[in-house]
């Protein structure tokens, strides 16, 4: 898209959530890690929404609430504890975790607190047992430089991370407690951010200066970008879990149009003269009696009937394209979806369709007095999940007459998304009594100051110097999950840095891409790898085949990919007479055209020993004796 996002007025900031590697939890003595064996035990609870200090109930958790849910909590009895059960008050603040978040703020440009305090943020969607999350403020006020200008870090605080969704089941919410209380890092940016390729530029910036403590979790979900996104005239947009970097320049873009075509649909509504939603609701089951549609059929044989709203004027509209492949419809479901737990609604605009005749649109319109220029909306289910999802529709059109409706989104995969809940206020958040506060002395900071790791940018220019890797395969090893192996390798004896890096930086991500799960690879592999091509066991050109053996035998040894493989390092002596050979064989192409003979040679000799021997070797003894055979000849 061609937008300028100057003129529109975008605004972005982000919120950055990342786990902290540390050895304990961070208000008890748990270990951090996740479980995939079956749970030991299970407890059931209900979560209810509370007066804030001020008296007030927010709203996103009134939200929460309505919903019905409960909530089963999966336990284990040698990870887990009575702190993550809220049966134990909470021990004091993790110290590791917060010198780690410390540390951090300051590598932010950010000033600490003098006193940190824990506070209580009201969170009732079952992924706290207690119904709020933990945190603490341990910084502000601090940037970040760009290319675009210096964008400003408004807070770093350190908080708990929530239970892990495993599955539902209706109303049943089913979350393991092994990762509830994984200390992790929010660092929210000031909304300085003007244009999608800035955001995704400052979210890099901020994760690297994060992998350089080298005291953070790595791998899916250990971090998440939650955006703050408006533009003139629209709304602030919360958009919470994009996993992947690459995926933010993506998800502004994409909100922007979002936001734009919102908009475009509420002028076109006020050139309608529409002022009004009727909450009106019809049941308009005798429509459908005779049915075809599959969906209706269901619902109706299930005891349910179907029910509708018409909304005035919206012909059109609602089969209007927001995002790629979700319309103005497609937002009225999401939030029928949310409120009532339906599979979607039914609309005019796409009509007729799914098995719907037009005789039946013709006559749903009749039963609820809907002109051409009017849109009906209806659903087929259980009456009062019906009538509560298109409460929830009227809702949601009513927003449309103002323009973009404040609410928290969830991201999709594609950079499009869906909503979740009303935007959370200020009224979720207040004291923990629990938790005593800590002192943050001035010598405690200087201390941290005196050994804070290298930046990014120092360390490019070491990577560079000390190893002899390009700048470009320097900024890529700094970001890599594989850069603190890098370091251990290259410094032993005969590994050449460059390669330990290509590899890590080409050979897997091109093993990748041929669909090979180079995830199943161990640091031990890259070790014994390197080991033996130190120890001239193997050539550089094997590595591809054995990581690719590996992979699929991720139990086995190097040494044992090796042997599969049958990949034995050809002394030079024995490449020579091969190479001898083929010369004698090639005689005529030698004498006539020596260039063009070493590529032909060289071309037979990977062929036969690819993995075998070294290319530089190689080439460098095709070349010795085609010289060879050709002063040989001259001589004579």
């Amino acid at each position: 898209m061609n937008l300028d996002y100057q003129v529109l007025g975008l605004k972005v900031g982000l919120e950055i959530h990342q786990q902290l590697d540390t050895r304990e939890k961070l208000f008890c003595s748990c270990p951090t890690v996740l479980r995939d064996d079956p749970p030991h035990y299970r407890i059931i609870r209900r979560l209810r929404p509370t007066q804030s200090e001020l008296g007030e109930v927010d709203e996103a958790a009134m939200f929460e609430f309505k919903k019905g849910r409960y909530f089963i909590y999966e336990c284990y009895e040698d990870t887990t504890c009575l702190v993550e059960m809220d049966e134990e008050p909470p021990h004091n603040l993790n110290p590791e975790a917060v010198e780690i978040a410390l540390q951090i703020a300051l590598m932010l440009n950010m000033t600490p607190v003098d006193e940190i305090h824990v506070m209580r943020k009201v969170v009732i969607d079952g992924s706290n047992t207690t119904g709020f999350q933990r945190t603490a403020r341990i910084a502000m006020g601090g940037w970040v430089d760009d290319e675009e200008g210096r964008v400003g870090i408004q807070t770093l605080c350190l908080e708990e991370d929530a239970a892990r969704k495993i599955k539902e089941e209706g109303l049943a919410v089913y979350y393991r407690l092994d990762r509830l209380g994984i200390p992790l890092v929010e660092i929210a940016t000031a909304p300085d951010i003007h244009s999608p390729e800035q955001a995704q530029r400052v979210a890099l910036r901020i994760g690297q200066i994060l992998r350089a403590t080298r005291k953070v979790k790595r791998g899916i979900g250990t971090i998440r970008q939650d955006l703050n996104i408006s533009i003139s005239g629209g709304a602030r947009i919360e958009i919470k879990g994009v996993q992947e970097l690459e995926l933010i320049s993506k998800v502004v873009e994409y909100e922007v149009l979002r936001q734009l075509n919102l908009l475009a649909i509420r002028d076109e509504l006020r050139k309608r003269g529409v002022q009004e939603v009727p909450r009106e609701i019809y049941e308009v089951t005798e429509v459908f009696k005779n049915t075809k549609s599959k969906v209706i059929r269901r619902a109706l044989e299930a005891g349910g009937g179907v029910y509708a709203v018409m909304l005035p004027k919206f012909a059109g509209l609602v089969g209007k394209e927001i995002q790629p492949g979700r319309r103005l419809g497609t937002e009225l479901s999401d939030y029928a979806r949310v409120a009532a737990g339906v599979g979607g609604i039914f609309h005019t605009d796409e009509l007729p369709a799914y098995g719907i005749t037009q005789e039946e649109v013709d006559a749903l319109r009749k039963a609820v007095g809907a002109s051409p220029d009017d849109c009906v909306v209806f659903i087929a289910a259980e009456a009062e999940k019906a009538r509560k999802a298109l409460e929830a529709v009227v809702s949601r059109a009513r927003y449309a007459l103002e323009g973009v409706p404040k609410e928290s989104r969830a991201a999709n995969p594609d950079g499009t998304t869906r909503y979740m809940r009303p935007m959370p206020g200020a009224a979720r958040m207040y004291p923990e009594t629990d938790v005593p506060s800590i002192v943050v002395s001035k010598t405690y900071l200087e201390e941290l100051r005196s050994k804070l790791p290298e930046l990014p940018e120092q360390k490019v220019k070491r990577f560079i110097e000390s190893y002899g890797l390009t700048e470009d395969l320097a900024k890529l090893m700094i970001n890599s999950a594989y850069v603190d192996l890098f370091e251990k390798l290259a410094t032993k004896p005969g590994v050449p840095p460059v390669l330990v890096a290509s590899t890590f930086e080409y050979t897997l991500k091109s093993l990748k891409r041929e669909g090979v799960d180079v995830s199943k690879l161990a640091d031990r592999h890259f070790e014994e790898l390197f080991e033996m091509i130190a120890r001239g066991r193997v050539a550089k050109e094997a590595i591809p085949d054995i990581l690719t053996w590996l992979a699929s035998h991720p139990e086995a040894s190097t040494e044992d990919a090796v042997k599969a493989l049958g990949i034995v390092t050809l002394s030079l002596e024995e490449l020579r007479v091969h190479v001898k050979s083929l010369v004698e064989s090639n005689a005529e192409l030698v004498l006539s055209n020596p260039g063009r003979a070493h590529k032909v040679l060289m071309g037979e000799v990977m062929k036969k020993y690819r993995g075998k021997v070294d290319g530089k070797q190689a080439s460098q003894i095709v070349l010795e004796e085609i010289n060879r055979y050709r002063e040989a000849k001259s001589s004579e």
